[in-house]
């Protein structure tokens, strides 16, 4: 007869034949052995994005548009330039799991920031605008990057998806395709906390100046939609957009989530580009031994995020739960951004030396003066 053994937790009593062990399955342990590595790091990782959470609450910090993200990757590299290198060895797999694949769903979860009926909200032109600042922004960027301030291809692919598309998160979501390493990502994150955060002073000045000597007809809605489409950050464009008033804070932010709507098909174009293209040389991590064109990397956290930002469109879910879940991706976020800060040495940006930097001030010159014009000019024209 086999032997009974009563468990305090089961809902009936299992029967254990004579003999028989109750250590875990051989397919468990390499599990449990994985989650042991990943721990470690993973703590880490999560403290600092804790700690960047808090004191992003600061009012300071929130008045002038610097978030949890831009604290996560600043502490981060602290923290990585001082006392990780005794942590690395029991905390690398984590923090490369932070890096990578919680950026992945927080990248997915960020669709739910968005709805297809923002699209609505700004019509055909303002579609438009954010479409045309995002191509002309990253065409600048790839050509000017390569041919005139001689930076690799990576670099340039970053700091371009950085400012035209929506700042850290776009640099953080492009990285896996362009298959940029940590330096260069965090040098391009760098550059957009450095242009975003003077954008948050300088439009709002503009604009002010401009009402004073009536230079170009700009209302409220129209700085709006012009900040929306031009300026890095999310958190920056709303810091921007309320320095002028409300109505102009509104349109500011619908124009920059449709602006992030296009992160999706953005990062499906470059994978493909990118398989096209492969970079020459052995920098050319991703590309075949020969140079020859890879295989399109699909990224499917982008589908996925264009899924989830349709499933919010469909207003399904309880707003206590979007809520929780906005949450959840920021402090996702926030942990990717340590993981990176953590595995960014300063010796390798002061390495980049300035060009980085002075590639995006002239990117940032296009989408003060390009941007506005093609706002005024899109405008007249669709109406």
């Amino acid at each position: 007869m086999p032997r009974r053994i009563l468990l305090p937790c089961a809902a009936a009593d299992l029967a254990v034949p004579r003999g028989a062990s109750l250590s875990p399955r051989p397919g468990a342990q390499p599990l449990v052995a994985g989650l042991a590595r990943l721990l470690p790091g993973l703590g880490l990782t999560g403290a600092i994005a804790w700690a960047a959470l808090h004191l992003a609450r600061a009012g300071w910090l929130q008045d002038n548009g610097i978030g949890p993200l831009t604290l996560a990757i600043v502490l981060g590299m602290a923290v990585g330039n001082t006392a990780y290198a005794r942590l690395d060895a029991a905390a690398g797999a984590g923090v490369a799991f932070s890096k990578m694949r919680l950026l992945r769903l927080s990248i997915v979860l960020y669709g739910l920031r968005l709805t297809f009926q923002d699209i609505a909200g700004v019509g055909w032109a303002g579609v438009a605008v954010d479409a045309t600042v995002l191509c002309t922004t990253f065409g600048l960027a790839c050509v000017l990057g390569t041919r005139v301030f001689g930076l690799d291809r990576r670099t340039a692919l970053l700091i371009g998806a950085g400012s035209s598309i929506c700042g850290a998160a776009a640099v953080m979501a492009a990285a896996p395709v362009a298959r940029g390493r940590p330096e260069q990502v965090a040098v391009a994150v760098a550059t957009v906390v450095a242009f975003g955060t003077l954008a948050i002073f300088l439009y709002p000045a503009l604009y002010r100046f401009n009402a004073q000597h009536r230079l170009v007809e700009l209302t409220p809605a129209g700085y709006g939609l012009f900040a929306g489409s031009t300026i890095h950050e999310v958190a920056q464009v709303v810091a921007a957009g309320r320095a002028v008033g409300e109505r102009a804070a509104d349109a500011a932010v619908i124009a920059k989530m449709v602006r992030v709507m296009m992160l999706a098909p953005f990062l499906v174009l470059l994978s493909a580009w990118i398989a096209r293209h492969p970079e020459p040389g052995p920098d050319g991590a991703g590309d075949d031994a020969g140079g020859r064109p890879g295989g399109i990397a699909v990224p499917w956290f982008a589908l996925g995020f264009v899924a989830v930002a349709g499933l919010n469109s469909l207003a399904l879910l309880p707003a206590a739960a979007v809520g929780c879940l906005h949450a959840i991706d920021t402090a996702l976020l926030a942990m990717a951004m340590a993981g990176l800060g953590l595995t960014t040495h300063a010796s390798a940006i002061r390495r980049a030396g300035i060009r980085p930097l002075a590639l995006a001030a002239v990117l940032f010159a296009w989408l003060v003066c390009g941007g506005l014009a093609i706002n005024r000019g899109l405008a007249s024209l669709l109406g």
